[in-house]
């Protein structure tokens, strides 16, 4: 990742706008900043929450608050609480989402 052409500012998440994003279980509400190419979000899933599609597009992803599933095309399955992050180039590791309790995160891809 590189980046380029952002100057350097501070963000108020509650500023930001939301945008919902229906699972197949669940909301993944999105409140999102574009640069170019880069996409910083910070995502809140709603209790219950599961993906509705397998995503093969790199992230860096930290939970902020809650408890996270991932689970990997090939079965193995993640939890990522408070304090945890996980790292994924594009095209690597087709991955989804699920959430019992909710979480917070915030991404960077």
């Amino acid at each position: 990742m590189k980046l380029v052409n952002i100057p350097f500012e501070t963000t108020d998440w509650a500023d930001v706008a939301t945008s919902e994003h229906r699972g197949e279980f669940g909301t993944a509400i999105w409140r999102t900043l574009q640069h170019g190419d880069l996409r910083i979000r910070v995502v809140d899933y709603t209790p219950g929450y599961i993906a509705n599609h397998w995503c093969a597009k790199g992230h860096v992803v930290y939970c902020l608050e809650g408890e996270l599933l991932t689970e990997l095309r090939d079965g193995r399955v993640f939890v990522l609480r408070a304090g945890m992050s996980y790292q994924v180039a594009d095209g690597e590791t087709p991955h989804r989402s699920s959430t019992v309790i909710g979480a917070r995160i915030f991404i960077v891809d």
